[in-house]
C-alpha cells in the first residue's frame, strides 16, 4: 500500500492535467480507505466478541474488581452506560409525556427541525458500477 505526499494546503487546480491528476490521487486515496475501513471493521467485531467474552469470564469469576497487567499498561473492568442517542422521536415522545396537547408538541418539534443549521458544501461521491452477472 502506497501513499501520496499531499500538502494539506488547499491550492487551486490550474490546468485541466492538474485536475484529472488530482482525481486520480483522490480515487486511490478513496479506494485504500475503504480497505481500510473494511479492515477496521472486521477488527472492532472481532474486539467485541473478544469483550463479551472477557467481561462475561470476568464477572462470573469474580475477577471484574482485579486490574490485568499487560505489557504496556493495564486492562481494567468497569460497568460502562451508554445513552440512547437523542432523535426527534424520543424528544417527541417525552415532550408528549409533558404536554397534553400533540399539536403543540408538533409544533416544537417542528420548530426544532426547522431552527437546525444548516451548513451546504460541495462534496465527492464515489459510485461503483454493478459487477456483470453471468446468465446461464
Amino acid at each position: 500500500m502506497f501513499y501520496y505526499k499531499y500538502k494539506m494546503e488547499h491550492n487551486k487546480i490550474v490546468s485541466k492535467q492538474e485536475f484529472i491528476e488530482n482525481i486520480k490521487q483522490w480515487v486511490t486515496i478513496d479506494s485504500q480507505l475503504k480497505i481500510v475501513n473494511e479492515k477496521t471493521r472486521k477488527m472492532r467485531e472481532m474486539k467485541s466478541g473478544l469483550t463479551q467474552n472477557l467481561c462475561g469470564y470476568a464477572n462470573q469469576s469474580n475477577f471484574k474488581d482485579n486490574k490485568i497487567g499487560i505489557t504496556d499498561g493495564t486492562l481494567s473492568f468497569y460497568d460502562k452506560k451508554e445513552y440512547t442517542p437523542l432523535t426527534y422521536s424520543y424528544v417527541e415522545q417525552c415532550l408528549g409525556e409533558l404536554i397534553a396537547d400533540k399539536k403543540q408538541v408538533g409544533q416544537i418539534i417542528q420548530y426544532l427541525k426547522e431552527k437546525r443549521e444548516i451548513q451546504t458544501s460541495t462534496d465527492i461521491r464515489r459510485t461503483y458500477n454493478k459487477k456483470m452477472q453471468i446468465e446461464n
